[in-house]
């Protein structure tokens, strides 16, 4: 099996680390993971490309690169200039720093990069790390992830549910925040919502006199209701939620249809 992995951490992040391991353990004797990464953070970015400028990208050994750009701008980078003519098999993003549940979702890099993947038509999975008090104890935050990734790709690829509609399934998995002995199995989950967790700014000044501003957020503990991902990972288990590209509010759609439906047939 050929593998392209990414994420939004960077291309020295150690959840990148992670990922080479759990890939090498999918790609198995004889299979190629390779490696498109930012060359620099891109936490924050979602779905972004970068349409107006252009992309560089620089080898750093075998299967092995580096691009001046997001998640997505890595995994077009990765289909069509690094692997050209030869497509992976499956495409991997992570494993984030911190958890892409509920929210965060949102505005993940992490995500970005798999719903790329999707939408060129490949199979593809993002995969994050809740962190919390329990996984600063750890010689390794990412323990759970590194434990149980294999596994996780492994099922979703023999049993989960893979489409070829032009808005592809992929999938958001999401590591609980605790040891990898204390994971106490999977939930397949929806988006939750953390009430408190909005957006902020915070305003500083510069030594020289500039006023800059820091996004900051909540807090990720705020428990957001059975079958939601981030109620899964508080309790410890492994959440996967199926995502799809598609931003149709389907449940809509109909009593939208029927407000509108007087002024939509005209005088």
């Amino acid at each position: 099996m050929r593998i392209l992995i990414t994420n939004d951490d960077g291309i020295n992040a150690p959840g990148l680390r992670t990922l080479e391991a759990i890939a090498a353990g999918i790609a198995g004797e004889g299979g190629e993971v390779w490696t498109v990464a930012p060359a620099f953070e891109q936490s924050g970015v979602a779905h972004a490309i970068s349409y107006t400028h252009p992309t560089m990208i620089s080898k750093l050994g075998e299967r092995r690169y580096a691009a001046e750009g997001s998640p997505a701008d890595c995994v077009l980078a990765g289909l069509h200039d690094v692997l050209k003519g030869a497509p992976p098999d499956l495409v991997l993003s992570g494993v984030n720093r911190g958890n892409n549940a509920g929210e965060n979702a949102v505005y993940s890099g992490t995500l970005g990069g798999a719903m790329e993947a999707a939408l060129q038509g490949l199979p593809a999975i993002a995969l994050s790390q809740f962190m919390g008090p329990r996984t600063v104890r750890l010689d390794d935050p990412f323990e759970a992830a590194a434990a149980h990734g294999v596994r996780i790709v492994r099922l979703l690829l023999d049993r989960g549910l893979w489409d070829e509609g032009p808005y592809r399934l992929f999938y958001n998995v999401n590591f609980p925040p605790c040891a990898a002995t204390d994971v106490k199995g999977i939930a397949v989950a929806r988006q939750g919502f953390r009430t408190r967790t909005r957006h902020s700014v915070e305003a500083q000044i510069s030594p020289s006199g500039r006023r800059f501003l820091w996004v900051k957020s909540g807090p990720q503990d705020e428990r957001t209701g059975a079958g939601t991902d981030v109620e899964a990972n508080l309790d410890g288990l492994v959440a996967i939620t199926p995502c799809r590209a598609d931003l149709t509010a389907h449940d809509a759609l109909a009593d939208l249809g029927r407000a509108l439906a007087q002024d939509a047939a005209g005088p």
